[in-house]
């Protein structure tokens, strides 16, 4: 859900944004071609268990808001490239919304011309437990159910999640949510989590914005209820805050990019499920998809990564 980061593209301390640009956009174009993508092993990826199921999803997806919502040429090209360089890595998660401008029925276009359904772990969001808000939904993605379906914004704390589960049942979905991007809302999705019990939540996070740290993925582990970190790059404040700086040496180790080194943070937390940053650029995509290899930060770590960012 999160925002793109074009011209937010900091220097790292090996090569910088342009040249890793460069580098990928090869990769990112062969993935594309047919029968060229091949997956990389997933075991070799940080997978967490969706706690409701058990079933496993690859840690980093792709959020569409703001980047996927014009539907043209230009949009759809980009799309492509953005879901076949996700596929080819091995990432399954793509999230949407029906609020997303015309996102939906780009990607849809997307996933059915790739013929990539079976491959990918699609969810998306509705403003209501509108029935034809649903059937809206499904005919833009062109797909008969979604693997998540979520209740977007959701701001009651007495909200009933009963059509979601019926839809459910139904075989529309596979897996029920709610989201929110709202502090505010927040003592409504502590509500709505306790006496719904969902199978997601989606909630704003990242280390300059670290509230649900404490408020809602402790009682999202209590409910088993998995978590996706919208917003994971500050709507590009963290781009903007380390701008012409070097990843430090310390974390060298772990993150081999600034975009690494903020996703990794939220990863660092056994508690969040995936995390789904937005983004138009293929090249970008694979960079984002790198925070699925090699370790992780310690607890000691990530307060080390805290601090650096607060010390800007």
């Amino acid at each position: 859900m999160s925002l793109d980061r074009h011209l937010m593209r900091p220097i790292d301390r090996r090569i910088t944004r342009r040249e890793l640009t460069a580098a990928l956009a090869a990769g990112a174009a062969l993935a594309a071609l047919p029968h060229r993508a091949v997956a990389q092993s997933a075991d070799d990826l940080v997978q967490r268990a969706i706690p409701s199921s058990g079933e496993r999803l690859p840690a980093v997806g792709l959020g569409t808001a703001s980047v996927f919502d014009g539907d043209d040429a230009r949009t759809r090209d980009a799309a492509t490239q953005v879901v076949a360089a996700l596929v080819a890595a091995g990432g399954r998660l793509i999230d949407t919304a029906s609020t997303y401008g015309d996102a939906e029925t780009v990607l849809g276009a997307v996933v059915a011309a790739g013929n990539l359904r079976d491959k990918l772990f699609l969810a998306t969001k509705l403003e209501s437990p509108d029935g034809g808000e649903l059937k809206r939904s499904l005919a833009r993605l062109q797909v008969a159910r979604v693997d998540l379906l979520q209740l977007h914004n959701v701001s009651d704390p007495h909200q009933s999640l009963a059509q979601f589960r019926a839809w459910k049942a139904q075989g529309l979905c596979r897996y029920v949510g709610v989201t929110t991007t709202y502090r505010g809302s927040f003592p409504a999705i502590e509500s709505v989590l306790r006496h719904e019990k969902p199978d997601f939540v989606q909630v704003d996070y990242s280390i300059d914005n670290r509230e649900a740290e404490q408020r809602i993925l402790p009682l999202a582990a209590e409910v088993k209820a998995g978590v996706l970190t919208a917003l994971p790059f500050g709507r590009g404040r963290l781009f903007r805050a380390v701008s012409g700086k070097p990843v430090p040496d310390w974390a060298a180790g772990f993150a081999g990019s600034w975009a690494q080194f903020f996703l990794k943070y939220l990863l660092g937390d056994p508690r969040v499920t995936a995390v789904i940053p937005g983004t138009s650029s293929a090249a970008h995509m694979s960079d984002n998809l790198g925070a699925m290899r090699g370790p992780l930060p310690d607890a000691d770590q990530r307060k080390k990564m805290v601090a650096f960012i607060e010390n800007l």
